[in-house]
């Protein structure tokens, strides 16, 4: 199906340009922060004479992705009430509009006050593109639609800092924000080929359905740690890398664009095994993940420390898709933008914790060795909990 049809029952229904869409829309929130990180040092040669630079720079970079975090509950509750592609689109132009204001500024503050507005609207963005991919498809459809998903980010990330790089290299450190533009002709498209889906109440005959806490939460929980997993090799790679020795940012790059790659490969793997979404998955990520992580700390050479960060980047690729797809099949379809909003807040918040958490860790370990060693042995055991509280499925699946 190449685009949307009209099914039995006279209900609109989706297909690949909608999808297209989507993914699309998905990439806005991930171009915030890539685009800008070839002129971070650029920024920090231009605002030296700030203080407190050194924090304040880093901070014009990631906040974006800690108002992701506190406002995608807001952005699916207001889905929920309000609708859900008027949402979209108007977060997409805004998107634009604020993104682009840095360049006409030359005050550190007032940028990283369009930072927040910025990141105010990709909550809504990432959160009401997740949720329309969960209106729009079901079953085998809809998992191979969050594979994608996860996929494309990857894939897209690599372009991205290759384009942010060429930008600041030709217009120096306010370049990469030309590209939020991106995001008008992505509303229009939207407001043009997306369509209010028809949400039918998981419980009917008028009966409010209660939000299913006891099955969410648990699995938004475990998507924090997901997400630090997730990214703490992507924020701590040179480091990790520059275990073997002095690691020339090239070599840097080059690496880093391979474990974008291994995720993507981890999403593939995720929809050839999309059976089993659920704990056998979950499980799967994470002994791959711990693997990588306890392979990085006893490594000293550089090919063995990028094939145990690929390796941990495949766990992780596997992980996100899983915990998207089963916090999503486990809530009402009218209570589907409060609960991916968030899951949407839970990953975005481990992804600003992810380099908290490993900074406050290294002085007691000793190292980013000692450190990674004691990421993987909790990642080992959080698999051992896993099939602890899930022995009675997975065997009877085994049978």
């Amino acid at each position: 199906m190449n685009q949307a049809t009209i099914g039995q029952a006279g209900i609109q229904s989706a297909g690949t340009r909608q999808g297209v869409i989507l993914l699309l829309a998905s990439m806005m929130p991930i171009m915030a922060i890539i685009s800008l990180v070839p002129v971070l040092p650029l920024l920090f040669k231009e605002f030296a004479g700030v203080s407190g630079s050194a924090f304040l720079v880093p901070m014009a970079l990631t906040i974006p992705a800690l108002c992701v975090a506190l406002f995608s509950p807001l952005a699916g509750w207001l889905s929920d009430k309000l609708g859900r592609k008027h949402l979209l689109v108007g977060a997409l132009v805004l998107y634009a509009g604020f993104g682009i204001i840095p360049w006409f500024l030359t005050d550190l503050f007032q940028i990283i006050g369009a930072r927040i507005a910025l990141g105010i609207t990709e909550a809504v963005i990432m959160t009401v593109a997740t949720v329309l991919i969960g209106d729009y498809f079901e079953g085998a459809r809809r998992e191979k639609w969050i594979a994608l998903q996860v996929g494309f980010g990857s894939i897209a990330a690599i372009i991205l800092i290759a384009v942010g790089g060429g930008l600041g290299e030709l217009l120096g450190s306010r370049g990469p924000f030309l590209l939020y533009l991106l995001a008008l002709p992505i509303a229009l498209a939207a407001a043009i080929i997306l369509f209010e889906p028809t949400i039918k109440s998981a419980v009917g005959n008028g009966i409010k359905a209660k939000f299913p806490f006891k099955a969410v939460m648990p699995l938004i929980l475990t998507t924090i740690g997901v997400g630090i997993i997730f990214y703490s090799i992507v924020v701590q790679l040179g480091p990790v890398l520059g275990l073997s020795g002095e690691v020339s940012p090239a070599t840097i790059g080059l690496i880093g664009a391979l474990t974008n790659i291994a995720v993507a490969v981890g999403s593939v793997l995720f929809n050839k095994f999309k059976q089993n979404v659920g704990p056998r998955l979950l499980i799967v990520g994470l002994v791959l993940a711990a693997i990588g992580y306890a392979g990085i700390s006893m490594s000293t050479t550089l090919v063995l420390l990028a094939t145990f960060a690929i390796l941990a980047c495949i766990g992780s690729g596997m992980l996100l898709p899983n915990m998207l797809t089963w916090t999503m099949n486990s809530l009402p379809p009218e209570m589907r933008g409060r609960g991916m909003g968030m899951w949407t807040g839970a990953f975005f918040l481990g992804q600003f914790a992810a380099p908290i958490v490993t900074a406050s860790i290294v002085p007691i370990t000793g190292g980013f060795a000692e450190t990674f060693l004691a990421y993987a042995v909790v990642i080992a055991g959080a698999a051992i909990v896993v099939v602890a509280m899930n022995r009675g499925s997975l065997a009877k699946a085994a049978a």
